[in-house]
């Protein structure tokens, strides 16, 4: 009985099977038939329609090119923004020789109405008719397009009409058809890939070149932002510029660039690129087979870039560049009664409180707009054949001995140690003699005689080297160092600007670097405590320094960026700037020791610093005595060796800040070669005049002779 079942059961389930089998073989069928009766409507009943349809329907794709990020000072002013620049491009289209022919010369006689060059590398010109290439490049030539060798510029420009199918009978017309047609030959185009005609039309050009299109079949108008620097060389050093990227950075960059974008190279351009590079769109072009644009539309929208906001006034910035430039060339025409051979300096106006760099100038500048489409090999060579080295901001990437304005530190270093009182006198004899060698001061060398009893106060405001040559024996090499590094000598400030150095503390360990023969003496602590020897520091850092000692002596983050502005309006965080900045310029954590400076040490200290600019007997005194501000300063000279003609290089300084009740802003000037730091600190004063609302009219240096001379200090 199980057995009967199982054979029932059996049966049931193939018959079925059957069924199954059978119904999916009748869908099949009817799949099959439909997709027949489809494909005979597409290929025979519209087949005619749609391959006309398909014909004269063609869709190219073009970059929308994202606008670069602006570059704003404080206050919003633009100071690098965007452009816009107009190109002709041609694409290959379904036309004949003659319907060519008569398109580019519509084209090249609109262009040449609105006076745009166009690509012309075809080496005949006419009337007379003559090659316009060498010899040799010549021979070359014809054999590359198969003329004879004896063949003469007018039977190769004819050959080519007859290449081109050129009907024209006017040279004039025919020439210039030739020069799109040559470059086309040599240049290539096709219906995806376009030729560039000419860059920077007019807008008068695009408007008719797009009312009459029909006129010029296969013309494509691109759109793309040009960089603008909006006041020309003011702030070169620290905008930096943008140029064409290179095969190397397109190399590293293929997933994010195109062969022809631009890309920062130098200052903010190069730091912030990720931030101010946008995002490219999808812009597609319909075209009917003639090369008339049919329809355009944007399939993907273009994303400006971020706006960086510097911490610097443009106002500022320029007073202080205008003020630097004057001073250097005063100094350089025997304006302070002796000639220096002055070329080049920096500046650096800093808030005291914050660190942000209100202001930063080098000389000479450059403009940054000579970079933009690329510079001329001319442009470039002038660049950089020029001893002052234009392209090099010495404020940030330059060190040098810094002279008496680093004696401060030494004071700081030896009153917070404890071998030397605010009260304590030493006598400046004129001649420090110690280890079987002698060190003068600059008075000794200048007067013959010593300044005498001073205190710390008074050694500052007169600049007695004998002081602190003593000073800086009693404490020791590390104790000035550790000093040093708190207040940011020899270590980098952290800028958002490449290429900082982080300059040079004069220890044991660093002279090993640099001499590896010589050992460690306490002349070399000697000289360290007046800022020579080994000691060499940047501009900015000196800044920050004199920052620190006018705020309290209180750390500050040295900055120059204000805030990132995305497309969307929502601002970057400081983490994340910082974050960014560190990993783009490789920065390390600031490992000083925190340091506790007592508020009555660095009183004595100002106090002479306030005496050098408003006592008779101050180094400054002739160029602050009727200011308006009360200002701290302290004057500079420091040794640089000898020029070709054995002639002593001594770079000038100043240091000062204001007002000296509550001070708001430090400004450090350093000329190269500027003899004496009481000629810097007329840059100074005009710096301050601007900042304190003090100025009516332009900056402009009193050229008339105030004879000062005195030796190192």
């Amino acid at each position: 009985m199980k057995g009967l079942n199982f054979k029932k059961t059996k049966k049931k389930a193939r018959s079925n099977l059957n069924l199954r089998f059978n119904v999916l073989t009748v869908l099949t069928y009817i799949i099959g038939i439909v997709l027949i009766i489809q494909l005979f409507n597409l290929q025979i009943v519209h087949g005619a329609e749609y391959r006309e349809e398909s014909n004269t329907r063609l869709t190219r794709e073009t970059t929308l090119e994202a606008a670069r990020g602006e570059i704003l000072d404080r206050t919003g002013t633009a100071l690098v923004t965007n452009s816009t620049k107009f190109s002709v491009e041609l694409y290959k289209t379904k036309i004949d020789d003659n319907e060519l022919n008569n398109s580019i010369l519509n084209i090249v006689n609109l262009l040449e109405k609105y006076q745009v060059e166009y690509v012309d590398s075809f080496p005949i010109s006419i009337n007379p008719f003559q090659f316009t290439i060498s010899d040799e490049t010549l021979a070359n030539w014809k054999k590359t397009y198969e003329l004879d060798e004896n063949t003469s510029a007018e039977e190769a420009f004819y050959d080519f009409k007859e290449r081109y199918e050129i009907e024209n009978t006017d040279i004039t017309e025919i020439r210039k058809i030739m020069s799109i047609r040559y470059e086309i030959t040599t240049t290539g185009y096709s219906s995806t890939r376009a030729l560039t005609i000419a860059e920077d039309i007019p807008r008068e050009a695009v408007a008719e070149f797009s009312e009459s299109s029909d006129k010029f079949p296969g013309i494509n108008i691109v759109t793309e932002p040009v960089r603008e620097y909006t006041s020309g060389m003011l702030a070169s050093h620290i905008l930096g510029y943008a140029s064409t990227i290179s095969a190397e950075e397109y190399a590293t960059r293929k997933d994010t660039y195109d062969q022809n974008d631009i890309i920062g190279k130098t200052g903010i351009e190069y730091v912030f690129e990720e931030y101010l590079k946008g995002q490219d769109g999808i812009k597609q072009i319909d075209m009917a087979v003639d090369g008339t644009i049919t329809a355009e539309y944007t399939s993907e929208e273009a994303i400006a870039g971020s706006d960086v906001v510097l911490t610097i006034d443009s106002n500022l910035q320029q007073v202080t560049e205008q003020a630097l430039e004057a001073n250097i060339q005063k100094i350089a025409s025997g304006g302070f009664g002796q000639r220096y051979d002055a070329k080049a300096g920096s500046c650096v106006v800093m808030n005291v409180k914050t660190g942000e760099i209100l202001a930063m100038a080098s000389y000479p500048n450059y403009n940054p707009a000579d970079f933009v489409g690329g510079i001329s090999t001319e442009k470039w060579n002038q660049y950089n054949t020029d001893e002052a080295k234009p392209l090099m901001n010495k404020a940030v990437q330059n060190s040098y001995a810094p002279g008496s304005i680093f004696k401060m530190v030494t004071a700081i270093a030896g009153l917070e140690s404890g071998v030397i009182t605010r009260t304590e006198q030493i006598n400046d004899t004129g001649i420090y003699s110690k280890y079987g060698r002698t060190w003068p001061c600059w008075y000794y060398t200048d007067y013959h005689v010593g300044h005498g009893r001073l205190n710390v106060s008074q050694a500052i405001e007169r600049s007695c080297n004998y002081f602190f040559y003593e000073t800086g024996d009693r404490m020791g090499i590390e104790t000035l160092a550790k000093y040093a590094k708190y207040f940011g000598l020899g270590v980098k400030t952290g800028v958002e600007l490449p290429s900082e150095t982080s300059g040079a503390m004069a220890t044991p360990e660093y002279k090993k670097q640099v001499r590896p023969d010589e050992s460690w003496y306490s002349g070399d602590t000697i000289n360290a405590s007046i800022g020579q020897g080994l000691d060499n520091f940047s501009p900015l850092q000196m800044a920050k320094y004199i920052s620190m000692l006018a705020n309290g002596g209180h750390n500050i983050d040295v900055s120059i960026v204000k805030s990132i502005i995305k497309a969307d309006g929502t601002e970057a965080s400081t983490e994340e700037i910082n974050n960014f900045v560190n990993q783009k310029l490789g920065l390390e954590e600031d490992t000083s020791e925190d340091l506790t400076i007592h508020q009555e040490n660095l009183d004595a200290i100002l106090s002479g610093m306030r005496s050098v600019t408003s006592d008779t007997t101050g180094t400054a005194y002739v160029r602050f005595q009727d200011f308006g501000i009360s200002v701290g300063g302290k004057t500079g000279s420091a040794e640089a060796g000898e020029d070709e003609n054995q002639n002593d290089i001594v770079h000038a300084w100043f240091a000062g800040f204001a007002p000296f009740e509550d001070p708001e802003i430090a400004v450090v000037v350093m000329v190269e070669n500027g003899g004496h730091g009481n000629y810097t600190a007329e840059v100074v004063r005009d710096i301050m005049e601007e900042y304190f609302g003090m100025n009516t009219q332009e900056v402009q240096e009193d050229m008339s002779a105030v004879n000062y001379n005195q030796s190192l200090r």
